[in-house]
């Protein structure tokens, strides 16, 4: 790609910096709209024939691995579980699971009096839920137990399920919890020209089919066909502002060439680490906390889901390298139950591995190191492991933030610095889903052998609230300091819930994006 120098000059209707889940909403519903539309993102335009690859080494290329310094009593992994490079973003190796929030989750210190209500509620994005599941053609059960939304999908649920699955529905059945095929941005029929799924198993890798959706596939080349330009390969180092407190565009990087790309809105969909840290690096003699800071929250109150894996050894194979990655979950312990010591819940999920994750996996086991002739003897028994792994709610607290490091990274930019460390009731809420995983592995005949403590995904950082005093942005990501910059991605997000969060950050999305073309008018479009 050559980039000119017209890009000083040329002011188009809206910049989005990051072509991920929300961007590439954005990107389509704007310019579908009839919006001038740039879309500058960090990393490559892949072709996925040409791409991805059955290769787990070096697939590790589509997370964000550049250097992020941690810290905290639980400093988090950084990289291929909670954020994505290239255009598409983590949607590009994601297990497609698709979740909505609860009503509950809108609602936690309203119900459990922890964290903060959301300022907006169920209601609020079931219309945006539903349009995108439409569009994307998630497949999912008849029936879901669980939620305000119990079915039918779009498409009809994913079938053969994996052997891992069948144990976990197995297990679950003998202790009397419900369990069900989740929904999945993945297709059980040929939808758009794409094909359906036939198991491969590399979703985390990136789907070479295009069965799995990613916005790469979906919602960029249609945003492309409606006139949008996307970049790749740019890294936007700061958002610029007029003398008269707006924004006016970004600056970019580009084979070591800086250029300015102009804008009425600014639109910032970087993910929950990239996102605060570009609006801190932006600071200016007006903001000199960072853009959109006034209330001190820009970066605070980070949120990652516990992530627990449980690894047990079975006398019949199981084979966890078969068939999409998740394909049989439960939410019975989604909800607070008062008879536990915490509030707040978890998703389980019967989740596969490939043979590089899964000895990355118990290398750490909780159960000490796991290495040498130890290692080797249990890698040789990999196809008889089954594993359950779970999505726990994080509640928010300031003291889990991303912050600017003094140290540089190659573009002289401030790195990231993400401190993270678990509460009382995040600890105690992973300690009852790792024994009930446990008994879930036990009961479908497993000797239980390992638990790996991790984290996915990563929510937070500039959080909604109708309060400029204590939030970033409103419901709409329209910061309450700068009315033509926006925020649009996980870092809105005032709690974690205890399911995936694909579906809401573009549900999300979709809303801000109507927002934004309903208020045109006032930012002179």
């Amino acid at each position: 790609m050559t980039l000119h120098r017209k890009y000083a000059n040329d002011e188009v209707d809206a910049v989005i910096v990051g072509a991920g889940a929300a961007g590439g909403v954005l990107a389509k519903e704007l310019s579908e709209a009839g919006m001038r539309v740039v879309v500058l993102e960090a990393g490559p335009f892949r072709d996925p024939q040409h791409d991805f690859a059955s290769d787990e080494l070096a697939m590790k290329s589509l997370g964000w691995e550049d250097t992020r310094l941690v810290e905290g009593a639980d400093p988090l992994k950084m990289g291929h579980n909670n954020s994505g490079r290239g255009v598409g973003g983590g949607t590009t190796h994601f297990t497609g699971v698709f979740l909505r929030f609860h009503d509950s989750d809108f609602r936690a210190r309203t119900l459990d009096g922890v964290g903060e209500d959301w300022p907006i509620g169920y209601a609020d994005l079931e219309p945006y839920y539903a349009k995108i599941e439409k569009e994307i053609a998630v497949s999912g059960p008849k029936h879901f137990p669980w939620g305000n939304y119990n079915g039918p999908y779009p498409y009809p649920e994913r079938e053969p399920l994996s052997p891992n699955a069948y144990m976990f529905m197995n297990g679950c059945e003998k202790l009397g919890i419900r369990s069900a095929v989740p929904p999945l941005a993945i297709l059980s029929a040929p939808f758009e020209g794409r094909p359906p799924c036939i198991n491969r198993g590399f979703c985390n890798q990136g789907c070479m089919p295009n069965a799995k959706f990613s916005t790469l596939i979906v919602h960029i080349p249609k945003a492309i066909a409606a006139g949008a330009e996307v970049l790749a390969d740019c890294m936007v180092a700061r958002v610029l502002m007029n003398d008269d407190g707006r924004a006016a565009g970004v600056e970019f990087i580009h084979n070591n060439e800086t250029y300015v790309q102009k804008a009425r809105i600014v639109i910032v969909s970087a993910y929950a680490v990239e996102t605060p840290r570009l609006l801190l690096n932006s600071a200016d003699s007006k903001f000199p906390d960072g853009l959109a800071n006034r209330s001190g929250w820009v970066g605070k109150a980070i949120m990652p889901h516990s992530s627990q894996d449980v690894y047990a050894k079975f006398e019949e194979e199981i084979r966890l390298y078969k068939g999409t990655p998740v394909l049989a979950t439960t939410q019975d312990f989604y909800e607070t139950d008062r008879k536990n010591n915490f509030v707040r819940g978890y998703s389980l999920h019967a989740h596969g591995s490939r043979p590089v994750g899964f000895a990355n996996g118990i290398s750490q086991s909780e159960q000490g190191p796991v290495w040498g002739q130890r290692l080797h003897e249990a890698l040789l028994d990999y196809n008889m492991y089954g594993r359950v792994t779970m999505v726990g709610e994080v509640l928010p607290s300031e003291h889990n933030r991303v912050t600017l490091a003094e140290e540089k990274d190659q573009h002289g930019l401030p790195r990231a610095n993400v401190s993270f460390s678990y509460g009382e009731n995040d600890l105690k809420l992973i300690e009852h889903a790792v024994g009930m995983m446990s008994s879930i592995l036990r009961a479908a005949g497993g000797k239980v052998e390992y638990v790996v403590p991790d984290t996915a995904h990563l929510m937070g950082g500039c959080r909604m609230g109708n309060d400029p005093e204590t939030s970033v942005a409103n419901s709409y990501g329209q910061t309450h300091d700068i009315p033509n910059l926006f925020v649009c991605d996980a870092s809105l997000f005032v709690t974690s819930g205890a399911g995936n969060p694909t579906n809401t950050v573009m549900a999300l999305a979709s809303r801000t994006s109507e927002y934004i073309r309903q208020q045109a008018k006032r930012f002179e479009l």
